[in-house]
């Protein structure tokens, strides 16, 4: 057994005595490799080579997928800041209307022709939904002395009157849902002539989308462009109230008398704010033939 140790002591010793030999010729300054060492570095790069390609690969697709990723968050997030912009910029341009429309109602309640009236000023709250049936409703009613008939415009002119009021809100009639019941005194101011030509609106008519204008006992011409105001007779609406433009004129079905198509000054479609005018009016301004708008 004493052999066999010592033996095996002395092949241990011979391998590690080779073992180190084998590193420090390894480690030492040389010129050129060895043949053996040669075929396992070029081995072991063409193993780095295989495996480093599809490494490589599939790494440039995750980056490729993440910058993608990247680009669909970025263009989302560029998108709402877009959807923002625009629905901030509509907000701005809808408060710029509202302002100029306020801005004109308030200057329409300081003018001169409301002087013989109390203006009340509201709010448009609701719209009927069919076409054919135009009306609004506003924010006031019998508590702040809104009641029926009374003329109802804005700062571009004229829109309609209250049909019928309750304690806290009104619905207007607009002049495009006006008919011959619905009739309006007014006058026509005609530039060099020694009198204006005098009429009544007599109703809309929706096919050419105008009120229809008929004079009263006036033969001459009158020419297209010409504005339409109340003639305050009644006392229903104030005098000198614009009402709109004269588009056509023309004769009537029996050739008797001169009929107009007027265009409404004010946006009948687009109504926020409106005056409610109280007829607190002196009666000396009533017409003497006691004409009246219905």
């Amino acid at each position: 057994m004493s052999f066999f140790r010592r033996k095996r002591l002395f092949t241990i010793l011979i391998g590690i005595i080779i073992l180190v030999g084998l590193i420090g010729f390894s480690i030492r300054d040389r010129q050129s490799l060895t043949a053996p060492e040669q075929f396992a570095k070029d081995a072991i790069s063409w193993m780095q080579q295989i495996i480093h390609t599809p490494v490589e690969y599939v790494s440039s697709i995750i980056t490729n997928l993440d910058d993608m990723k990247n680009v669909y968050k970025e263009n989302q997030r560029l998108k709402e800041e877009l959807s923002q912009y625009q629905q901030t910029l509509y907000e701005i341009q809808e408060l710029r209307k509202e302002n100029e429309e306020l801005s004109s109602i308030i200057d329409k309640t300081d003018s001169d022709k409301l002087d013989a009236y109390h203006p009340i000023q509201a709010s448009v709250t609701a719209r009927s939904p069919e076409q054919w049936f135009q009306q609004v409703t506003i924010n006031k009613g019998l508590q702040d002395g809104v009641e029926k008939n009374m003329a109802v415009i804005t700062g571009k002119g004229m829109i309609g009157k209250i049909q019928s009021s309750s304690q806290f809100s009104s619905t207007v009639l607009l002049l495009n849902g006006f008919d011959r019941s619905n009739r309006i005194s007014v006058k026509v101011n005609l530039p060099n002539q020694e009198e204006d030509a005098s009429g009544f609106i007599l109703g809309y008519d929706k096919e050419r989308e105008a009120l229809l204008l008929e004079f009263t006992d006036y033969d001459r011409e009158i020419k297209e462009g010409t504005f339409v105001f109340s003639s305050g007779l009644g006392g229903v609406f104030p005098k000198g109230l614009e009402i709109g433009e004269i588009k056509e004129v023309t004769m009537d079905q029996y050739g008797l008398s001169q009929v107009a198509y007027v265009e409404t000054s004010a946006d009948l479609s687009n109504v926020h704010h409106v005056i409610v005018v109280d007829r607190m009016m002196d009666t000396s301004t009533q017409g003497v033939t006691g004409e009246e708008e219905e």
